[in-house]
């Protein structure tokens, strides 16, 4: 039985990582479109305040799917 659950949340955890990894690639690529730059050349120049929002992007979608997804395990 316990071991059923484990198998059943690691899963899960995983189907929730790939979902949160897409979910990234989707916000790196709404941002990308409504600005009126490329965000890959920026970052290619070394410009840190395009690096800083796109981590925001990128921590912000990881904090609410993880939370998301660890409020599902429970």
């Amino acid at each position: 039985m316990q071991l059923t659950a484990m198998i059943v949340n690691i899963i899960y955890s995983i189907i929730g990582g790939f979902l949160t990894l897409l979910f990234m690639y989707i916000g790196y690529k709404c941002f990308d479109k409504f600005t009126d730059f490329n965000t890959s050349d920026e970052l290619a120049r070394d410009n840190k305040a395009v690096g800083l929002v796109v981590m925001g992007i990128f921590v912000g979608v990881g904090i609410a799917i993880g939370l998301v997804i660890g409020l599902g395990l429970n």
